[in-house]
């Protein structure tokens, strides 16, 4: 078995709205559903979608419905005061703790290799075919775990209406050894740049491969989380309310400590996503030509789920 993990938690502050479950396609359907579609079509065999417990009924009515026609749904939930036995929340802690907390979130339902995405990232059909690729033909090495990404040409990732984040990478002969979150990139005056609180703005080369949030794991990775989770809360005792917990970091201690290698699997697919409001109508017309060039049927969702 194969799942396909969603991360859809986040209210899309920037876009103004549950931008998760805004339709894209011609007859309704949202980004997540051409995940979900190309997945299938890879051989994934099971969706666990991570969301707020207060957006239950709405996924359910607008998404599960649908869904559970074609292939097992079940859902997470993220939620601020689930952390590691022993762990403190503080009262003015308002959001959940980040991405590594969200896939932790979903440990209970996942007991075979995973992928993880991002519910209103648009990755490619082919991104689905190399990660449960990979899981088909998992090394024999059982010395350490081993991982996967698909990377993205940071140029391919970037819009025109604001900044995104990425995390960037550097790789040596096909695997990660690098990654690094940032959460503030875009297109200055033609040069793309990040930002950091004590530096400004920074040149970046637009070739650097990029991460999306798309991983692969296996489920050790849910106990390698709880335990830097621990750390995580141990070592910040000041600056909890605002302070994120995220998937690359993990992912970099893990390198670094020598217990997982990450196969990066190079994708030359253009990134749509609705990171702002203004992003829909790219997506939109992108979809539209897909259709129209016979990679996605009109109807996504038919009666026979095909």
């Amino acid at each position: 078995m194969m799942t396909l993990v969603i991360m859809a938690a986040g209210m899309g502050s920037r876009y103004g709205g549950l931008k998760q479950i805004d339709p894209v396609g011609r007859h309704g359907e949202f980004i997540l559903d051409y995940s979900v579609y190309d997945a299938v079509k890879a051989g994934f065999d099971k969706v666990v979608f991570i969301i707020k417990r207060e957006n239950l009924d709405v996924f359910r009515e607008t998404v599960g419905k649908r869904l559970e026609k074609v292939i097992p749904v079940e859902y997470a939930f993220q939620e601020i005061t689930e952390v590691p036995e022993g762990s403190r929340v503080p009262k003015d802690r308002t959001k959940p703790w980040g991405t590594a907390h969200a896939v932790w979130s979903c440990r209970n339902l996942v007991n075979s290799p995973f992928a993880v995405i991002n519910a209103d990232d648009f990755y490619g059909r082919e991104a689905f075919t190399l990660l449960h690729d990979f899981f088909m033909n998992l090394p024999k090495d059982t010395s350490k775990y081993h991982f996967c990404m698909a990377g993205y040409l940071l140029k391919n990732t970037l819009t025109e209406n604001g900044h995104v984040a990425r995390g960037i990478c550097t790789a040596d002969d096909g695997y990660l050894t690098t990654v690094t979150e940032r959460t503030k990139i875009q297109r200055n005056q033609g040069q793309t740049q990040f930002y950091e609180e004590d530096r400004g703005w920074t040149d970046i080369d637009e070739n650097s491969i990029v991460s999306m949030n798309c991983w692969g794991f296996t489920p050790d990775i849910f106990r390698e989380i709880e335990d830097q989770m621990r750390e995580f809360f141990a070592d910040s005792t000041d600056g909890l309310a605002k302070k994120e917990f995220f998937l690359p970091s993990v992912v970099q201690e893990l390198m670094d400590t020598q217990k997982c290698d990450v196969k990066v699997m190079d994708t030359p697919a253009k990134w749509y996503g609705v990171t702002y409001h203004e992003d829909k109508e790219k997506i939109v017309n992108f979809i539209d030509r897909m259709i129209h060039e016979g990679t996605y049927p009109e109807t996504l969702w038919n009666e026979k789920g095909e």
